[in-house]
């Protein structure tokens, strides 16, 4: 199988499909016992398994915050393949006077560049914090914007709101990507589905996509056909998995997908469809 499509943001390639770390670390925004159940389920050698799928297909680029079990399967699926994988972190820090030290925006960035982070967005929790709708800016990007240039690393920012991107575009802010929800059921997404195409298909720069599957809710055939459908070419898509074979039929789905054809991949077998055989 060939590598993976590639798009490029700020200047370095990346692969267009992104390794997301959701249901490597617990957050399945579904239940407590279903992020537990996760926590429990994932080890070192089940998450480079994993990863270890995802750069052999040539998909190198991994979206989230490397906890150390994380950092260490990252660091076994390079050795297994002799491919690097490349780092989106998306911290979060104090935006206000006063509170911990460490999570001080400098202390976080240099952080961040220490873990090895080649893109650096602040995260949804600090991004849409600082959106003023009214003003139409978001407050102190720029300064964040430009630590994150010193220390070597490309910025850009998450967001749950889609007025992030347009205050962004339209007011010249240092952004490489923005990384924005999209799927089929509007699932976390403030506005109708429709809004967030035309916001995607505007935007100035390319943006990397999260929760396509909308966490578990939509299967793999339905919530990949409609992002990859209505992506442009330069756009992103985040996915997350909990084993080597989920990594390689959502691979597999995207590829048909991409390439305008009817999937045939293995279907579920229960004995309601056996008359459908």
């Amino acid at each position: 199988m060939a590598d993976f499509p590639r798009t490029t943001v700020g200047g370095v390639s990346v692969s267009r499909m992104l390794i997301g770390t959701n249901w490597f670390l617990g957050y399945s925004h579904q239940s407590a016992a279903k992020d537990r159940f996760i926590k429990s389920y994932q080890t070192r050698q089940n998450i480079a398994e994993i990863l270890t799928v995802f750069l052999e297909s040539g998909i190198d680029t991994v979206m989230g915050m490397p906890e150390p079990i994380l950092r260490d399967a990252i660091a076994d699926a390079q050795g297994r393949t002799g491919r690097e994988a490349k780092l989106i972190l998306t911290p979060h820090f104090n935006f206000l006077p006063g509170g911990d030290e460490q999570a001080a925006p400098e202390r976080v960035f240099d952080r961040c560049k220490e873990l090895g982070a080649t893109f650096c967005f602040p995260h949804q929790c600090v991004t849409d914090c600082l959106v003023d709708k009214m003003h139409q800016e978001i407050r102190d990007y720029g300064t964040y914007a430009a630590m994150i240039r010193e220390r070597g690393m490309i910025p850009g920012l998450s967001t749950h709101m889609p007025e992030s991107i347009l205050i962004a575009d339209k007011t010249g802010a240092d952004v490489e990507s923005y990384i924005q929800i999209y799927n089929a059921i509007g699932f976390l997404m403030h506005v109708e589905v429709d809004w967030i195409m035309r916001v995607i298909r505007n935007a100035e720069k390319p943006v990397m996509t999260i929760k396509p599957m909308a966490a578990g809710r939509l299967i793999p055939p339905v919530g990949l056909a409609f992002v990859w459908n209505t992506l442009r070419d330069q756009d992103m898509v985040t996915v997350g998995t909990t084993t080597p074979d989920e990594a390689r039929e959502d691979v597999e789905l995207s590829f048909d997908f991409l390439e305008r054809r009817m999937p045939d991949n293995e279907l579920q077998t229960t004995r309601s469809k056996k008359a459908l055989v």
